[in-house]
């Protein structure tokens, strides 16, 4: 259960965020857990990540972006981080299943310095899914709010904006998710309570939910439950 008392939203009263952003968090804890090898509980968190983008677009959720891989998971020990990318290999390869269920797939993050044959896959996954009118699908690659900020800047300057021409929707439309809403919505499993450097910049009106699940043990059951807390909420953006 989430850390927040639960109550149940009537399905009058039930509000579906527009975008939701999610910190699969807790795939080596619940390998541990289970006296397994940490490359086990990534296998299932990415079998879960599967399920639950199925999910969101079978109930209608028009944008999902998840946080795969940090650009500080580099620090990990490099067996893991190995069997991270081979993990995003199979996925790519598989992704012609997404295509079939209406979702538009897209990466986010520094894309430039992962392996060739990794950033073919990535294109090809996204080129098929184009024309998809389901579910957005985000995946956070190599990601990092704080990089994503410096990328803008840069372009910014690279471009020769005036500084009377720099404004929040400078940036906004020169960060990975220009021409997508911010997420109304930030999920994170695990026990852990922060934001960990994930979408810091549009996130700043987003309503947040914690709970102590582990990432593989996260199902729909458990989004729903979000949702109605999220249902609940009362979002003022500053006003009364």
């Amino acid at each position: 259960m989430g850390v927040f008392k639960l109550r149940r939203a009537s399905k009058a009263k039930r509000i579906l965020p527009r975008h939701i952003a999610i910190i699969m968090d807790g795939n080596g804890r619940w390998a541990k857990k289970r006296g397994l090898p940490r490359t086990a509980g990534h296998s299932a968190g990415s079998k879960n990540f599967k399920d639950i983008a199925r999910y969101s677009n079978k109930i209608g959720l028009e944008y999902l972006t998840v946080y795969a891989f940090s650009t500080e998971n580099w620090k990990r020990p490099e067996e893991e981080v190995r069997n991270i990318m081979n993990i995003l290999r199979d996925y790519l390869k598989d992704a012609k299943n997404f295509k079939d269920e209406n979702i538009k797939v897209k990466f986010i993050g520094n894309i430039e310095v992962l392996d060739e044959d990794i950033k073919e896959l990535i294109a090809e996954a996204e080129e098929a899914s184009k024309d998809a009118t389901g579910l957005n699908l985000n995946i956070a690659l190599n990601y990092g709010g704080r990089d994503e900020i410096i990328h803008a800047v840069k372009s910014i300057i690279n471009e020769g904006l005036a500084a009377e021409e720099i404004d929040e929707k400078a940036i906004s439309d020169r960060l990975y998710t220009c021409g997508q809403p911010d997420p109304d919505f930030i999920i994170r499993p695990s026990g852990e309570y922060r934001l960990s450097n994930y979408l810091i910049w549009q996130s700043a009106y987003a309503e947040y939910w914690f709970s102590d699940i582990l990432w593989p043990d996260f199902k729909p059951k458990h989004l729903e439950q979000a949702i109605d807390e999220y249902s609940n909420r009362n979002r003022r953006f500053g006003g009364v």
